[in-house]
């Protein structure tokens, strides 16, 4: 591994302990999913200005109004997602620079992942080749509408919040599938993480931690 992939100083593989030791210490016990964050250099995914902070449990700026979500959150959602299963076919909505998109992606070979800015589609691109996991699905889409033609998804995350659950990425979830999305309204604040799973009579719905995430906005740009 380069020393840029590796890390030193402040993003060096101790570094990178702490930070999966405070993800234990906030409750993330899947070992799968502590393992990969570890494996993942996360200050790659950054302005290096900001690398020194990238294995704080903080989520930074990215450009465009857009954020790299806190590791915690990263943790607790695809915890929330693969808890007794696998994640099987994976939609991410809101690649952004491609950081979670890596994590899926390392738990599951099938992921697309869309992203309605196209600067940050083409960094997330980038990000995730100095990985080598260019076999990710990325397209320049309004993740409002999902991605019809690849359905339906076992998994579908969505990074951005909502103030109603998107008709179509319910309709694009398989039988037995999950999806979790930040749900409240679009300022930033009052958000709820809401777990959908669809079942033989329906569709379940569970809400789990208050979050805050930047709002799921429609278009592309």
């Amino acid at each position: 591994m380069s020393s840029n992939l590796s890390g030193i100083g402040m993003t060096s593989q101790r570094t990178r302990m702490r930070m999966i030791e405070r993800l234990r210490e906030l409750g993330i016990a899947d070992e799968a999913v502590l393992n990969v964050m570890y494996e993942i250099p996360r200050h790659i995914f950054v302005e290096e200005a900001l690398a020194s902070r990238a294995y704080d449990d903080t989520a930074l700026p990215i450009g465009f109004q857009q954020t790299i979500s806190q590791p915690y959150v990263v943790a607790r959602m695809i915890e929330l997602l693969i808890k007794g299963r696998e994640l099987g076919t994976t939609l991410e909505v809101g690649a952004g620079c491609g950081y979670q998109t890596a994590v899926l992606a390392m738990l599951e070979r099938q992921v697309f992942a869309l992203e309605r800015i196209d600067a940050l589609l083409g960094r997330a691109r980038k990000n995730l080749a100095q990985l080598r996991l260019g076999y990710v699905r990325l397209k320049h889409a309004d993740g409002n509408f999902g991605l019809p033609e690849a359905a339906p998804f076992d998994t579908i995350i969505v990074a951005a919040a909502s103030s109603s659950v998107p008709q179509a990425l319910l309709e694009q979830l398989a039988p037995g599938g999950r999806m979790l999305l930040p749900l409240g309204p679009s300022a930033v604040g009052g958000q709820t993480l809401c777990m959908l799973e669809r079942n033989d009579v329906g569709v379940v719905e569970t809400r789990y931690d208050a979050v805050r995430f930047v709002p799921l906005v429609a278009g592309v740009e």
